[in-house]
């Protein structure tokens, strides 16, 4: 019986212990240079809102924050690269869409949805769909009509289960569209298959299109995507404006952290990022870029992860959705 009872509090002890110290780390943290992995290639909406995020954290913690560019697999090498590492609070996945999508699409991926744990959102670029300036189309409405009739029309994405994917298969599965996705390896290839006529239209993340729209005008904005209309570009109207209520996705950038990564210090990040997004300087920098920062706390975050699972698996499921 005595020995049960110094097991117990040796056990109690060493708990206490643990506790004690994680408090501590978190307390500490960070002592050292802090990573963000883009699981893209550099340029994209993605990296722009990771390193401006970066900046504006590594200020508010008084420490170094580095973004390390590894894409490859549509995302899932970068995930796969922060759901491995160590959960100390040192790195972190700039995510996507494709963080919620990618295991109901792909055959199989080389971690589990737990394994990555949602820290905080960064902010949208919301998504614009478009055609080339000489369509006949001036509305989404029209745009959706006129693909009803005949073989319908080629709708360029940047692969299975991006963006655009998921634009081309609500406007199908909801409005009865008849939109052919024609997968594409990035959004660049798939700008540039709408400018050389190979496609229709496509749906592309504000950053990338609004060149194309206010730059050398060579691109026909139909709707925005988003819940709301773009800052740097307010004359366009929404998807639901134009009545379409279930056409609501945009091109985001959040945290997510390593499971068992220490929840204060998942909070502490969530509240340099959220200081950032806020500084009016730099929410001002990427506004006139087409980027809305948004921030927030990491129960918001979790809340909408939660909620863009459960819509986007609907659309996955309606529309048979699955890797090539």
């Amino acid at each position: 019986m005595q020995l049960s009872i110094k097991r117990v509090v040796i056990a109690s002890a060493a708990t206490a212990l643990l506790c004690f110290l994680a408090q501590a780390h978190a307390q500490n943290w960070p002592t050292k240079t802090v990573r963000f992995i883009v699981p893209f290639t550099p340029g994209g909406a993605n990296d722009l809102m990771a390193r401006a995020a970066a900046e504006g954290a590594g200020k508010a913690l008084g420490q170094t924050v580095i973004v390390e560019n590894r894409g490859g697999a549509g995302g899932s090498l970068g995930a796969d690269i922060v759901a491995k590492s160590a959960p100390d609070g040192y790195t972190f996945l700039i995510s996507a869409a494709g963080v919620i999508s990618n295991s109901m699409i792909k055959k199989s991926l080389p971690f589990k949805d737990e394994d990555l744990v949602p820290v905080v959102m960064i902010g949208v670029a919301p998504s614009v769909i478009v055609v080339p300036k000489s369509a006949p189309y001036d509305t989404l409405r029209e745009f959706v009509e006129a693909s009803k009739k005949g073989k319908g029309f080629n709708f360029a994405t940047a692969g299975t289960g991006s963006t655009p994917h998921f634009v081309a298969e609500m406007l199908n599965v909801k409005y009865g569209a008849k939109l052919q996705p024609v997968p594409y390896k990035s959004g660049s290839e798939s700008t540039t298959a709408v400018l050389g006529g190979q496609v229709e239209g496509t749906s592309e993340a504000s950053i990338i299109a609004l060149p194309h729209i206010r730059g050398d005008g060579r691109f026909k904005p139909l709707a925005t995507t988003w819940t709301k209309r773009i800052s740097a570009y307010p004359q366009l109207s929404t998807a639901v404006e134009q009545g379409f209520p279930d056409l609501q996705i945009a091109h985001w950038a959040g945290l997510h952290a390593p499971r068992g990564t220490p929840p204060d210090i998942m909070d502490k990040l969530a509240a340099a990022v959220d200081k950032a997004m806020h500084d009016p300087a730099n929410a001002e920098k990427l506004r006139k870029l087409g980027i809305e920062p948004v921030g927030g706390t990491r129960p918001d975050f979790v809340t909408f992860v939660d909620a863009e699972r459960k819509r986007l698996g609907e659309i996955v499921k309606a529309a048979h959705m699955k890797e090539e």
